[in-house]
């Protein structure tokens, strides 16, 4: 008899399937078994691992691209210096016979102001006619030879000029 009222006083033991069950809805939390708890745990460190890896790639891919960018940028800043070269270089292609160009032109305006009042004193003075016409063809004749030497100068520089720039048209040609 005694054991008939020590088996009613105590509850049966429940299997460890129904005891987990058992836990859950007697705490009424959301205790898990030991068992889900190393899946979640497993999943968890999956989940991590796997956010790591892409974390770590994107980290590589972003130094890959920066890499190239500096490289596209370095060539770039090349580039730039060599047309700035080829800048400075069509900027400075100003006739290079300038300045002997401008004193041709200097002598040829000096020569015409002299011309004129020589031509004048030929009408007025008959007299001095001869010494006049002399003067006048002397100064003529050296305009002549200045303008020939001025056409031979500007003959020369648009030469030198076209060669530069077709130098020039094919090192910006290179660049592409």
């Amino acid at each position: 008899m005694m054991q008939i009222e020590q088996q009613q006083q105590q509850p049966p033991q429940p299997q460890p399937q129904q005891q987990n069950q058992l836990t859950v809805q007697n705490s009424g939390s959301l205790s898990f078994s030991s068992h889900l708890s190393k899946e979640d745990e497993e999943i968890s460190k999956s989940a991590l691992s796997t956010f790591r890896a892409k974390e770590e790639e994107i980290e590589r891919k972003k130094m890959a691209v920066r890499e190239k960018v500096q490289l596209q940028l370095g060539r770039v800043e090349e580039e730039t210096k060599r047309l700035a070269v080829i800048r400075e270089e069509l900027e400075a292609l100003a006739d290079p016979m300038r300045k002997e160009v401008a004193q041709v032109r200097k002598k040829i305006d000096a020569v015409n102001k002299e011309l004129k009042p020589l031509g004048n004193t030929c009408q007025k003075k008959e007299r001095e006619y001869k010494e006049a016409l002399e003067a006048f063809n002397e100064k003529n004749k050296e305009k002549v030879q200045l303008i020939t030497k001025l056409m031979e100068l500007v003959s020369e520089s648009e030469r030198l000029r076209m060669k530069k720039l077709e130098e020039l048209s094919k090192s910006i040609d290179s660049i592409h």
